[in-house]
């Protein structure tokens, strides 16, 4: 058996291969015929000054997070690539979900049973914090408590048994704050049943407000939505403004009516005066006729007859004059009255616009997408509805004022309408949301024109008096189907469009 080489020997051997290999003189090339030589595995470097780079820049935002970053500095300080790779497996588990049971993936790895903890403790703290919101802040002790509950649940070193105790007294006293919830929902709801009722009692002779009356009671008959709502404080508004102006032009009646009724009982009073003073005269010319002894007496009584006689004539004709003027003003303005009345009622049944925005309303369209529906069937084309929502739009609300608010729903319209093809349809669907009527388009092409709205409101910002506010929106596109009504399209176009708003919003989702 020779006897080993040593490392001199090793080194010289190594560099006449590299000559004789006609090798490089590289430090790699050079460590691979050396650990060839003596007969060293060739393991890669371990690049721990590179990881402890990468273990600096990973989140500590949570427990979960903590642990993990430990067990890769331990695989550092190791310099063990198997016990790295097991540490970064744990990483894609957490992030992909670990189809292994709970108890099988704890014992295979502890910290990693742990980290599970963890990570069903932080969704569900977030769960209640979600839900408290929708119970009211009445209840300042259960707010209390629930704030206890979520600090126990997010502590580094949260008591499984603390937690499960605490969790169960919160949710007995949800059980109850949520039943009274449902009970002041439903007690709301039977108030503004009780109000619409009364309003439509007050006027049920006008066609409009009935049929206002009866969309008021669909849209608060649950399951209530925002949408839902949305329509409600429409319909209501109009309803509160059509009483409004009815109000006004009954006062307008009964000022006229008022005026005509003191004008009659002047006129009568004076008809009263007259006539006393026409009979007086009378009697008074026949006791003297009745002395009179020659015609010469009774002419000048004659005359004087015929003049009062003349005087109540005229006095009468001007009266009956006067009183039919009136009449004629009265029923002129009952006329106008139900002029105006019939035309409000018109307009209101006809008009297709929002008068915000310059969009179709939902009247104006179940009209098109009638139309566009008969020019598929027709035609055999193709169909895209996108229904689009206007991101964090009750926040601007709430900090800029609805005046900035309904400007920015102009601002949205403007760029819409400025972006889309003249054949494309634009209309207000509700509140902030609008449907887009794209004819002639497939489904990859009604995403690809969203986004390209999305990027034209990115170029024009919206200038709330002098501050630059950029506007989005969440959007879902659904291609009409065979046999699919519009509703059914826009329904599904909606359900695309809450996907991108949990997506993280200013996205398109196709259908």
């Amino acid at each position: 058996m020779p006897p080993e080489k040593g490392p001199v020997e090793i080194l010289r051997e190594a560099l006449k291969q590299l000559t004789a290999r006609k090798m490089a003189p590289t430090p790699a090339n050079y460590k691979v015929v050396y650990n060839e030589i003596a007969g060293i595995p060739d393991l890669p470097v371990f690049p721990t000054d590179a990881l402890r780079g990468i273990a600096r820049a990973l989140p500590t935002a949570n427990a979960a997070q903590r642990e993990r970053k430990e067990a890769f500095e331990n695989a550092l300080d190791q310099r063990s690539w198997e016990v790295l790779q097991k540490v970064l497996v744990g990483y894609a588990s957490a992030d992909a979900g670990n189809s292994a049971p709970p108890a099988r993936a704890a014992a295979a790895d502890p910290a990693r049973g742990a980290a599970s903890t963890v990570d069903i403790l932080e969704p569900m703290a977030r769960l209640i914090e979600n839900t408290l919101p929708a119970l009211g802040n009445d209840d300042e002790k259960f707010s209390k408590q629930v704030d206890e509950l979520v600090k126990v649940i997010r502590s580094p070193a949260a008591n499984l048994a603390t937690v499960k105790s605490m969790l169960g007294n919160v949710s007995h006293r949800l059980s109850f704050a949520a039943e009274d919830q449902a009970e002041i929902r439903a007690t709301l709801l039977k108030l503004l049943h009780l109000i619409i009722e009364n309003i439509g009692e007050l006027g049920l002779d006008e066609n409009w407000l009935k049929r206002q009356m009866d969309g008021l009671m669909q849209a608060a008959t649950p399951p209530l939505s925002l949408r839902r709502l949305d329509e409600l404080e429409r319909r209501l508004k109009d309803v509160i403004f059509k009483q409004i102006d009815a109000k006004g032009r009954t006062r307008e009646a009964q000022e006229l009516m008022r005026q005509m009724l003191a004008t009659f009982l002047e006129r009568l009073a004076q008809m009263t005066d007259s006539t006393s003073a026409y009979y007086d005269k009378i009697e008074a010319g026949a006791r003297l006729m009745e002395r009179a002894t020659s015609f010469e007496e009774i002419a000048p009584v004659l005359k004087d007859v015929i003049g009062a006689t003349r005087g109540m004539a005229f006095d009468v004709a001007r009266v009956r004059d006067e009183l039919r003027d009136m009449r004629e003003k009265s029923d002129a303005a009952q006329a106008e009255v139900i002029r105006l009345q019939q035309e409000l009622d018109t307009v209101s049944a006809q008009a297709r616009h929002d008068t915000l925005t310059g969009a179709l309303n939902r009247k104006g369209l179940d009209e098109a997408i009638r139309r566009e529906i008969s020019t598929v069937e027709r035609k055999k084309t193709r169909l895209c509805v996108a229904l689009l929502d206007i991101d964090n739009f009750k926040k601007l609300n709430d900090t800029k004022g609805h005046s900035t608010g309904d400007a920015a729903l102009t601002h949205l319209a403007t760029v819409t309408r400025e972006s889309l093809r003249p054949q494309d349809t634009l209309a207000r669907y509700g509140g902030e949301e609008f449907v887009i009527l794209m004819p002639d388009t497939t489904l990859d092409n009604g995403i690809a024109a969203m986004t390209r709205l999305q990027r034209a409101l990115t170029r024009r910002y919206f200038l709330a008096d002098t501050e630059q506010i950029l506007i989005t929106f969440s959007a879902g596109v659904a291609q009409l189907d065979d046999g699919e009504s519009g509703e059914q399209a826009i329904e599904r176009a909606d359900q695309a469009m809450y996907l991108a708003k949990r997506a993280g919003k200013n996205r398109v989702v196709g259908a």
